[in-house]
């Protein structure tokens, strides 16, 4: 486990990051991420843009259609 700030600012975002995976949370992007690629079922997402470690926009520019 890594040692957590003395409470000065946030920390880095690694630092943050590792704390809420310590507390069993997720946070509501990264629940709406996966909320979404449950939905989709099927397709591919290109590109994932992460900013602060937190995904902020997928980019789905392909999706298969299996007809048999």
């Amino acid at each position: 486990m890594t040692r957590h700030d003395s409470g000065k600012g946030n920390g880095t975002i690694a630092t943050r990051v590792e704390r809420t995976l310590a507390r069993n949370e997720l946070h509501p992007s990264w629940r709406a991420f996966v909320r979404y690629c449950g939905e989709m079922q099927h397709g591919e997402i290109e590109r994932l843009k992460i900013q602060d470690g937190l995904p902020v926009l997928a980019e789905v520019t392909k999706k298969k259609i299996k007809f048999a």
